[in-house]
């Protein structure tokens, strides 16, 4: 059965197409662009799935949202062993990061990276935001001393969901005292597939030349 994948360009779907790449699966892509006015998705997204969210994956029959969600499952169900824990005792620690970009770390960064096209997120909020951002950071940081991946000694899908929102946090200026959340996430980003995505889908960010 045929994978398709609906990315909406300068969006968190870029991972999707990564995955695909690196575990060497056949798939279609249909490229989706956001409103030059909202920088949201349009109605052709909408009309693939009601909350018209990227990524959105055709397949096996099902029409998946959820980055982790989709990760998970793809390489599960069409991996072959390729990126997910090579022992019993890293699964659980690979499910943990998995989860973690998506469930805990991202609201807080994407708030404080958003905060600002809003007039800013107020002292108690960007207060509760930026104390947040700081521990979630740190936490990668300490974790990866020592490290070249998240969990294991080989790429999973657990470096390639967490790769965004650290690359949208370097892009902040908020690895620059974080060493080695720095080297990691340019490690991912010198990888085959990470610059294959980039080739197909574009950057994760609009750039001036974009």
């Amino acid at each position: 059965m045929t994978i398709k994948l609906h990315h909406l360009r300068f969006s968190r779907s870029t991972r999707i197409i990564w995955l695909l790449e690196e575990l060497g699966i056949d798939y279609d892509i249909e490229m989706h662009d956001r409103n030059p006015e909202t920088n949201r998705s349009q109605d052709d997204l909408f009309a693939v799935h009601p909350l018209g969210k990227a990524p959105t994956v055709e397949v096996d029959g099902h029409v998946m949202v959820e980055s982790s969600a989709i990760i998970e499952y793809l390489i599960e169900t069409h991996g072959d062993g390729k990126l997910g824990p090579t022992t019993e005792a890293d699964r659980a620690p690979y499910l943990e990061w998995l989860h973690f970009a998506e469930g805990t770390m991202g609201m807080p960064i994407l708030l404080t990276l958003l905060g600002p096209r809003f007039g800013g997120l107020g002292d108690i909020l960007g207060g509760f935001v930026g104390g947040e951002v700081t521990k979630l950071l740190d936490y990668v940081d300490a974790h990866m001393e020592g490290r070249d991946f998240v969990v294991g000694d080989s790429l999973t899908g657990a470096d390639i969901n967490l790769e965004y929102l650290l690359e949208l946090s370097n892009m902040a200026g908020l690895l620059n005292e974080r060493p080695n959340a720095k080297a990691y996430l340019d490690r991912l980003m010198a990888t085959d597939g990470y610059k294959k995505a980039i080739e197909i889908g574009g950057p994760l960010v609009p750039t001036a030349a974009s």
